[in-house]
């Protein structure tokens, strides 16, 4: 009896621990944020590895599977961080829009300003292309500057924004030269003095007030041509374009050349190091 009770003991220990052992291998199933960690650095490694397209499909899973979450906020920017990585800018721009409206209070927005910015910026091919990229590009840095003054993108703004002004300047220039060669006077006129009197500061005012002496000068205005001589003279006498100006009116004058000496610097000093 008292065997039969010893070993009925034993056989309910035995079946506890292994129900117990059982219970301990069960494993649960990961959670929605579990499984959007993992494909969020699926989509990480798929961007360091060169292929956005993939990339951004994974991103995009991640910001359905835990929508309105931190998850979701950063999958939806790097969706849009995607398509800019293989040049698809108005997609880019469309993402960025979209992960602005929908996660306005997210710590990434500044960046997704200027994110925008950059992708108008990266279309800006030469002065003689489309101009709307150029206007955009400016308008977003000038919301960056205004509205993020003390970030690392409005000091980045300020320096694209001297570079956009430049290539607005040579844009006008460009249109300017093209009517003065079909002969269209009065609107290569409006062209220069929009160089003159709004970019002035860039390296194009030269030629503009110098290309106003020749226009006037060929509209018969020449008190006005005489006007923007002296303008250029006073502010640079001793540029080459000063020099064009004046012939305009003195058709024999002829610049004097004044030989140079060539100084010892850099390109000197590596020769005579070739010769040791």
């Amino acid at each position: 009896m008292f065997r039969i009770s010893l070993i009925l003991l034993i056989s309910i220990f035995l079946a506890f621990s292994c129900s117990k052992k059982n219970q301990e291998v069960v494993v649960s199933e990961p959670t929605d944020e579990e499984k959007a960690i993992q494909i969020y650095a699926e989509g990480v490694k798929a961007l360091d590895e060169g292929d956005a397209f993939y990339a951004a499909k994974k991103f995009e899973i991640v910001e359905g599977l835990v929508p309105q979450s931190k998850w979701a906020a950063k999958a939806s920017l790097m969706i849009a961080y995607s398509d800019y990585n293989r040049n698809s800018y108005s997609q880019a721009i469309f993402g960025l829009e979209r992960y602005i409206n929908n996660y306005p209070a997210d710590e990434n927005v500044p960046y997704a300003h200027y994110l925008i910015s950059i992708c108008y910026y990266e279309q800006i091919l030469d002065e003689k292309k489309d101009l709307r990229p150029l206007l955009k590009a400016k308008e977003k840095f000038e919301f960056i500057m205004k509205t993020y003054p003390n970030t690392d993108y409005a000091t980045d703004a300020r320096f694209k924004i001297d570079l956009i002004i430049d290539q607005l300047a040579a844009k006008e220039m460009s249109i300017a030269r093209y009517y003065m060669k079909t002969k269209k006077w009065i609107p290569a006129l409006n062209r220069l003095k929009t160089v003159v009197e709004k970019y002035d500061k860039t390296v194009f005012v030269e030629e503009a007030l110098h290309r106003l002496v020749e226009v006037y000068y060929r509209l018969g205005l020449i008190d006005e041509a005489k006007q923007a001589a002296s303008i250029l003279g006073y502010n640079y006498q001793s540029g080459d374009w000063y020099k064009k100006s004046y012939k305009v009116f003195n058709k024999k004058y002829k610049p004097k050349k004044i030989k140079k000496q060539k100084k010892g610097g850099l390109i000197r000093k590596k020769i005579k190091d070739l010769f040791q």
